[in-house]
């Protein structure tokens, strides 16, 4: 041992007792309280403030034992809904809560995660092929895109179908031809593939729209069209939905999170996966609620026929899909690898 590099036994000895005394230090809770402010998409009228990202923040300060506490705000409290994405990216809050990144706009991969086109079925295979199976892990992808724009991605919630709400009959895809609907990012995408009309508003903007007979309808998650209120303006509900598993996710700045011990981390990791499944639960028992309010108020829920629903599964992949895919490189192989879960999952039956 050369006498520069360490003078004597008994420092050595020190210096190991004091990393060790940070190692534990480190491995509980820390004795400061980290306070953050989130501010998502959307407000306490959207079915994700109770049943997705309420939960979720409870589930955080409990884990990491109140050392983290998180005061949410509602869309338009401190930015709108459609810049608090770049908010949190920014730094101007510490977390973000919405759908595909605002359906993609903001970051491509976000669709990915916000559902394919006729892609997973149910909040089981959404997992499967986002996070469960190793031989998928298309949340790797997400990921990777989130750590690039300065946020980290810490929660899920499957929210149910997006389905069409309409003032028409659609029995086959063809059905939608010619018809103008509220459709933004993939919505839009699938509903001009289909032959109809993408018009893009904000939510608040839809209700008056279908009422007034400027558009015939809107996609939105099935949970969700009674807190719109949309039960009163339109008179039918197309199901399973043209994403059967949509999904809204959470994120946080990336500064913010790392700013946090490896404990706190570990802690805040530790629970995507519990309140994913929980919180997609609560939705589940929303979309069953919803429906009946629609039916209440006069309106109708088409089931579309197994065939239906394979042919437009098989026009989405060839036709929708590929544009999904063009829209960064991570997108191009995320849909390749859901490409692969369905025909795994075909050859499984």
């Amino acid at each position: 041992m050369k006498p520069d590099r360490f003078m004597h036994t008994t420092m050595w000895a020190g210096a190991f007792a004091v990393t060790a005394s940070i190692a534990v230090a480190q491995d509980g809770p820390p004795d400061e309280v980290t306070e953050w402010t989130f501010q998502p998409a959307f407000d306490q009228t959207d079915a994700g403030w109770d049943n997705g990202l309420i939960p979720w923040v409870e589930a955080v300060e409990k884990a990491t034992e109140g050392t983290v506490k998180i005061r949410v705000e509602p869309a338009g409290a401190l930015v709108s809904g459609a810049e608090a994405f770049g908010a949190a990216a920014a730094g101007l809050t510490d977390g973000y809560a919405g759908w595909g990144s605002v359906y993609g706009g903001d970051m491509p991969e976000g669709m990915l995660a916000f559902g394919m086109a006729m892609g997973a079925n149910n909040t089981e295979e959404a997992w499967e092929v986002m996070w469960g199976n190793p031989d998928y892990r298309v949340g790797d992808i997400v990921q990777e895109a989130a750590h690039a724009r300065n946020l980290h991605w810490a929660g899920w919630t499957n929210q149910g179908p997006n389905a069409m709400f309409t003032k028409f009959r659609v029995e086959k895809m063809e059905d939608l031809e010619g018809h103008k609907m509220r459709a933004g990012g993939p919505q839009a995408i699938f509903h001009s593939t289909m032959g109809g009309a993408p018009v893009s508003m904000n939510g608040g903007e839809i209700y008056t729209a279908i009422k007034l007979g400027t558009i015939e309808g809107t996609y939105w998650d099935t949970g969700g069209i009674d807190d719109m209120s949309f039960h009163e303006v339109i008179d039918y509900a197309i199901m399973p939905g043209w994403n059967p598993a949509q999904h809204q996710e959470i994120f946080i700045n990336l500064q913010s999170w790392n700013a946090l011990t490896d404990w706190q981390r570990e802690k805040i990791d530790g629970v995507f996966e519990e309140t994913y499944f929980e919180t997609s639960r609560m939705h589940a028992e929303g979309v069953e609620e919803a429906l009946q309010i629609l039916r209440d108020a006069g309106g109708e829920v088409i089931e579309l026929s197994p065939e239906e629903v394979a042919r437009m599964r098989e026009k989405s992949i060839a036709e929708v899909w590929p544009q999904v895919a063009a829209a960064s490189d991570g997108n191009a192989k995320g849909v390749e690898i859901f490409k692969k879960f369905l025909e795994d999952k075909a050859n499984a039956q």
